[in-house]
């Protein structure tokens, strides 16, 4: 499903009308889907709705679907704002028996607003981009002051809820949360950036006769399990554990023994063949009792924290593994920082000699030639230590993705996580064309994109994700999907998805708060096995 911005919606609705799809067509679409979803969830006949009614194709919208509804059984009201002139989606509405009340004083719309079960917002659409003041801003007023008393009316808004900005998600001080958002062709750009989502309610996008073929250049979609159900690695009946990847993770330190743990187990629980946690010695014993069905590759420290000299140990093993997982829970130790660059061949003298392993002044004849690494996930810590090296990105394997939060994304480019959260999809853009390696900038509707600008934006939100070590969770669960044979952009669909469905699964088994990043581990099978069924 596309995601579009104000201006590519405006550019394919007047391509569409150049192809001969009249505005009056697709208005007729709009109303009656709108009216079909409503009736799906409230039974029309005898229902006391109320249509807020604008003065665009929005408002023209609205009449339609308060035509279709009052023909269902409803008792329907529009209340005009603004709408100057009888066109022919009044009269027919009119023709019909809605009741048409003009725009009349506060008495008049409180007593429509008390009468009304469902409310319908069709005052303004996407083309709106002004402060809201004067009438309307007393019209949405009421409607607010309706809305915080019980029992209160069930708000739909057409397109998108009035004073929502399409494209940023910033919202005016008189916007009315929707229980329902209906996306007419295209969810917009700032249904998925905050304040802005909260505002939609429940979304469902109808196609309302805009010719699909003119999306094709939209590069920004909105995962869905029929796309993931696609992706995902096939399972064949003849497997054996070597057929569904081998995978590194390299992670942990004294403070964060969890972090390993919840990564290699997501791994293992989206399917990946064998596990290797590859982490200090010190740790092993505290590992050992947690997770089962790993194997270990024990690593030199200094008092549990890696040291450059484990790239050696690693060099030797590193062509068993498909993929490699840098960073859960490493911390920022000084040797540790050494150790990540000298894996990724950032130090001066790895870079010099283009291989992986520690070189020990004195010792250059000793180290050999290390092989390329495989595909690559750097998370957490990880990616905290690259944003003290220069030009990192140069260094990468080209088969690399890059899995920041906002904190870790405002360390990697040096400007407030503020301006990050504002402009999420972006700057996730600009940064993965930057360093040419797929982006995962983490958090509610998580977007995932590559360098050559293709985006997908998670539709998962979930509060209870805002727990420790779900990230470590989701970077094992797309680790996993790579060491299984997908390409960095898809394996990180996947990951993000699985891992987004899987949380939904816990609230609704724990609510929205109290679950912890250990709950999603069992439920990542489960969504995965959902996601097969229900595509």
């Amino acid at each position: 499903m596309k995601v579009v911005s104000v201006a590519e919606m405006t550019r394919m609705d007047e391509e569409a009308q150049k192809q001969g799809v009249s505005v009056p067509y697709m208005m007729e679409n709009a109303g009656r889907l709108v009216a079909q979803e409503i009736e799906k969830r409230h039974s029309a006949p005898g229902k006391s709705i109320l249509v807020l009614v604008g003065p665009g194709n929005n408002g023209g919208d609205g009449l339609v679907a308060a035509r279709y509804l009052q023909q269902a059984g409803a008792k329907v009201a529009a209340y005009l704002w603004n709408r100057k002139g009888e066109d022919k989606v009044s009269r027919e509405a009119k023709e019909q028996g809605v009741t048409f009340v003009a725009n009349k004083d506060d008495a008049t719309l409180q007593k429509l607003l008390a009468e009304a079960e469902i409310v319908i917002d069709a005052l303004l659409g996407t083309g709106a981009n002004r402060p809201i003041e004067g009438r309307l801003g007393e019209i949405l007023g009421l409607l607010k002051e309706r809305r915080n008393r019980q029992p209160k009316p069930f708000l739909a808004s057409i397109d998108l809820p009035t004073g929502l900005n399409g494209d940023t998600g910033a919202l005016d001080p008189a916007t009315v949360p929707a229980d329902l958002t209906v996306a007419l062709t295209a969810p917009k750009r700032g249904f998925f950036l905050f304040p802005g989502s909260e505002s939609i309610g429940e979304l469902l996008t109808v196609n309302i006769g805009v010719p699909e073929e003119l999306m094709t250049e939209i590069k920004i979609v909105l995962a869905t399990k029929e796309m993931v159900q696609a992706l995902l690695p096939p399972r064949p009946r003849s497997a054996n554990k070597g057929t569904f990847g081998k995978l590194l993770v390299v992670a942990g330190s004294p403070n964060y023994t969890g972090a390993p743990y919840l990564a290699a187990a997501a791994a293992t629980r989206v399917g990946t063949g064998l596990v290797t946690l590859g982490v200090a010695a010190s740790l092993h014993h505290v590992l050992a009792t947690k997770i089962h069905e790993a194997t270990f590759l024990l690593l030199p420290h200094d008092l549990g924290a890696l040291i450059p000299e484990a790239t050696q140990l690693i060099s030797k093993r590193i062509t068993d593994y498909q993929a490699l997982l840098l960073g859960p829970g490493l911390g920022t130790e000084e040797k540790t920082v050494q150790f990540v660059h000298t894996m990724l061949g950032l130090e001066k003298e790895a870079r010099r000699q283009k291989e992986i392993g520690f070189v020990v002044k004195g010792q250059e004849q000793e180290v050999k030639a290390a092989p390329t690494l495989p595909p690559l996930v750097i998370d957490a810590d990880g990616l905290n230590a690259l944003a003290k090296a220069q030009d990192w990105w140069k260094s990468l394997p080209a088969a690399t993705i890059l899995t920041p939060h906002p904190g870790e994304m405002s360390r990697l480019l040096g400007m407030s996580t503020d301006e990050i959260q504002a402009r999420r999809i972006d700057i996730a853009q600009e940064a993965a064309q930057k360093w040419g390696r797929v982006v995962v900038l983490k958090g509610a509707h998580t977007v995932i994109t590559s360098s050559s600008g293709e985006t997908t934006v998670s539709p998962f939100a979930n509060p209870g994700l805002a727990s420790a070590g779900t990230g470590d969770v989701l970077s094992g669960a797309i680790a996993g999907f790579l060491a299984q044979g997908l390409e960095p952009y898809p394996a990180a669909i996947c990951g993000v998805y699985v891992h987004g469905f899987a949380g939904e699964m816990a609230k609704r088994g724990f609510g929205d708060a109290g679950m912890v990043a250990s709950d999603l581990l069992p439920l990542l099978p489960q969504a995965i096995k959902s996601i097969k069924q229900d595509a």
